[in-house]
Parts: structure tokens; C-alpha cells; sequence
């Protein structure tokens, strides 16, 4: 019925429209599932940098976790318990909680433009950043890429970039990430123009967080998972048996 529903920290449906209004909007893309210290790493830092931009006044900053249902269906049948979970989730934790249905980002910054002309900004780790110069996912654009781009870097847009380690575990960031040769080019005037901004100040061991991993030893009855999430989640995803939990 609508392209996105927010979700204030009282687990409360609110209106987009009246959150993002002439606000600077920092968005964190993710599963969630579940949020892990690497997701509140990501969004600690990049919000340290985005407040430092010119214009910007923390007081008029609006940060939104955002979950896409696109995401969801790629993956099977929309599991609306889970995605729910994780929402109250976050929401337990004091964020802001969209749950949007665009898959490509110069969607979702299009529709946050709609509300704000004031600085826009994106937190995301590499492996997602590569993912977006991918030309198949602009087949639907008459401009193919060059439009989506046009579109996503319009808006007053910036990018905090989370480095991820290879497998060699050398740390990739926006100086040595790997691109099709094609894309080169098109990523260095975006890079030199200053729309991709590096994380430096993160937490190494944090890199080797996945919550695909963690979710596994969820279900699997692993207690280990338990390290890995920030204070106090733990507590609830057992308390409500979130994500496979079963209590012993």
C-alpha cells in the first residue's frame, strides 16, 4: 500500500513525511537479522563524520535504520514475524526503523529527497557499495546506470564507506576495492569529488562479524553468538525467542 513505513524508538507507526522533513538523513542499509556490533560500529562512525559536514546540526539530524522487503522476497515468502523482530529490535535499542520496498539505493534517496534539500548521507560496507556499480540491477532505466547514478548522487548524497577484510584478511576500502574495468572511471569522479567518504576509525575485530553466522549459531544452540551483539540484545532476542531461539 505504501513504498515505506517508519517506526519511531516506542515501536510506534509514524509519518515519513513529518520525520524526514528538512532533516539531515543518515541511512544504515541492512538485514538486521540480527543486529550485531559491526551495524551499531557502522552507524557510530559514519553519523561522527556526517555531523562534521558543513551545514550539518546534530539537532536536526535524523538517522534511519532501513530494512528493505525487496531483500525479503528475494529470498522466498515474506516472513512478516521476522522482519517485525528485527524492527522492534532496533526500535528497543532507541533507532529509528524503516521498512521500505525499494531495492536499488538511488530509490530509497530519491524518496528521502522528496522531504529534505539538506545533506544526505549512506553508511555501507564495501562488499555493498561494489554491488551497486553491478549494471544488471539498472535494466528497467532507459539511462541504465549513468541514470541511477545521476539520480542517487544528485541529492546532495555521501557515502560512508565500512572497509571488509579479503580473504587473504586484507583490509579493502575505497582505495583498493575492486571494480569491473568499465566501472573505474565512472567510481574515481565520484571518489575525487568527495562523495565517497572512508571510515577509518573502526573496530578491526568487528570485521569478522556476520549475521549469517550468528544466525546460524542461533538456532544451532551455539551460546558464542551472545559476544557478538551489542549489550542488552542478547536478553531479548532469547526473552522473546527471536530468530530460531529455543530456549533450553
Amino acid at each position: 500500500m505504501t513504498d515505506a513505513v517508519m517506526f519511531n524508538p516506542k515501536g510506534n507507526n509514524v509519518l515519513p513525511a513529518r520525520e524526514l522533513y528538512k532533516k539531515n538523513i543518515l541511512t544504515l542499509r541492512g538485514s538486521f537479522r540480527p543486529v550485531t556490533k559491526v551495524n551499531i560500529d557502522m552507524f557510530e562512525k559514519a553519523l561522527d563524520a556526517f555531523i562534521k559536514e558543513p551545514g550539518v546540526e546534530e539537532d536536526k539530524t535524523l538517522v534511519i535504520f532501513e530494512i528493505t522487503l525487496s531483500n525479503l522476497r528475494a529470498q522466498g515468502e515474506i516472513d512478516e514475524r521476522d522482519f517485525m523482530d528485527r524492527a522492534k529490535l532496533l526500535c528497543s535499542m532507541g533507532h529509528i526503523v524503516m521498512i521500505s520496498n525499494f531495492k536499488e539505493y538511488y530509490k530509497l534517496v530519491d524518496y528521502l529527497a522528496q522531504y529534505t534539500k539538506k545533506q544526505l548521507g549512506l553508511s555501507m560496507g564495501v562488499n555493498n557499495f561494489v554491488e551497486i556499480f553491478d549494471e544488471q540491477y539498472y535494466q528497467d532505466l532507459g539511462g541504465g546506470i549513468l541514470e541511477a547514478f545521476g539520480k542517487m548522487f544528485y541529492n546532495n548524497l555521501k557515502v560512508y564507506l565500512y572497509p571488509m577484510k579479503d580473504e587473504k584478511g586484507n583490509i579493502v576500502n575505497s582505495t583498493n576495492l575492486k571494480l569491473h574495468p568499465r566501472m573505474k572511471d565512472f567510481y574515481k569522479f565520484f571518489k575525487y569529488n568527495g562523495k565517497v567518504i572512508d571510515i577509518f576509525d573502526y573496530e578491526e575485530e568487528y570485521l569478522d562479524i556476520f549475521s549469517r553466522r550468528i544466525l546460524e549459531q542461533i538456532k544451532s544452540g551455539n551460546r558464542q553468538w551472545e559476544e557478538y551483539l551489542p549489550e542488552g540484545v542478547a536478553e531479548v532476542i532469547k526473552n522473546n525467542q527471536m530468530f530460531g531461539f529455543q530456549a533450553k
